[in-house]
């Protein structure tokens, strides 16, 4: 019960109650918390308390506002340093959390002359395009297009994709995706595509990489074109 003659005033009490109750499974990950009534009744607070305390929760990217809908438990940031080169399945490891992938595409494409000179390949030669769906958790966070030279990667044709990609070029192949090229790192919104993907609203803030990989020799290995769900994402310089 929060207490009107402590020093803190009601709504840090508010916040750091729900908090606790989000760290030991009693609010989990994705699912509804009480409405502000519920709240007020349960903590014996004022409606005003309770909007104050779940408005700066949702601010601090503890709780997520859906109009209409109500007020959920957010999914974990997945957090990864920019500079550094390191897959997804790498990365949900380093935050904890389990990952696997869907192949939702997997086609030789004609490409386009940027996407050519950048693989560096030969007049004729066509591009592989595989576009896979990556879980952290049970929960779609990322939809990764990546563009791989036709003669150098045909086997990636016969592939499942499921898991690490890295891990299956460095351990089967022989092929180390160690050098980061170029990227750049812009906001878009989901499109109806994305939206449906990712399992998201139409409009949601999304980040997008652009990035440029490059294997032990120098080669190219895939020009990468990555969507991931803006608020479970983040970066650091």
């Amino acid at each position: 019960m929060l207490n009107s003659d402590h020093p803190e005033p009601l709504y840090i009490q508010l916040k750091k109650a729900i908090q606790t109750a989000i760290h030991n499974g009693i609010f989990q990950q994705g699912e509804k918390i009480p409405t502000e009534t519920e709240l007020s009744d349960r903590y014996n607070v004022s409606r005003i308390t309770v909007r104050k305390a779940v408005e700066e929760l949702a601010q601090e990217g503890y709780l997520t506002k859906r109009q209409g809908k109500g007020t959920f438990v957010s999914h974990p940031k997945i957090g990864r340093k920019i500079e550094h080169l390191i897959g997804f399945t790498a990365a949900c490891e380093a935050n904890g959390l389990s990952s696997h992938s869907k192949v939702t595409r997997k086609e030789m494409i004609v490409p386009d002359p940027e996407l050519a000179r950048a693989l560096q390949l030969v007049k004729g030669e066509k591009a592989i395009y595989i576009q896979r769906k990556r879980y952290a958790g049970d929960n779609p966070l990322m939809l990764e297009n990546n563009y791989y030279p036709e003669s150098r990667f045909s086997f990636l044709m016969d592939e499942t994709l499921e898991g690490s990609l890295y891990d299956l070029l460095r351990d089967k192949y022989g092929i180390d995706p160690n050098r980061p090229g170029e990227s750049t790192l812009e906001i878009v919104l989901a499109d109806e595509d994305k939206a449906r993907l990712l399992e998201t609203s139409i409009g949601k803030p999304l980040f997008y990489l652009r990035t440029m990989i490059y294997d032990q020799r120098g080669l190219p290995v895939h020009v990468g074109k990555q969507f991931m769900i803006g608020d479970r994402y983040q970066f650091t310089l």
